[in-house]
């Protein structure tokens, strides 16, 4: 198997982020436990929206914690594939509503 540059053993590594910022660290993981606790939302509806922001952001170790943990909430992968293309509708019209800028910007250079 070749090597890639993520390293699939390093997401069990992420705890070790308080290693060299204890309180940031930690305040982080509070955080990040918070938000995943359930509220408004589900814990499965939750990992849907993390794993579809995960391939937006394209995050490996993300990608692949998410899938996992979509999977043993009851994700389908058809729902987990939806997701994704959510995901990247709003990615690619987010980029696209951006060209409003440069056609200000044309149009003002043009002026």
């Amino acid at each position: 198997m070749s090597k890639t540059y993520y390293d699939p053993a390093d997401l069990r590594k992420f705890g070790n982020i308080t290693e060299w910022s204890e309180e940031l660290g930690n305040k982080f993981f509070d955080y990040y436990g918070k938000v995943f606790e359930e509220g408004a939302l589900t814990a499965r509806e939750k990992s849907l929206i993390a794993l579809a922001v995960a391939h937006t952001e394209q995050c490996p170790y993300c990608i692949d914690a998410y899938t996992k943990d979509g999977l043993q909430r009851g994700v389908t992968k058809e729902e987990m594939m939806e997701a994704i293309h959510v995901g990247a509708a709003i990615k690619s019209g987010a980029t696209l509503v951006h060209g409003v800028q440069m056609m200000n910007k044309v149009n003002k250079l043009d002026g």
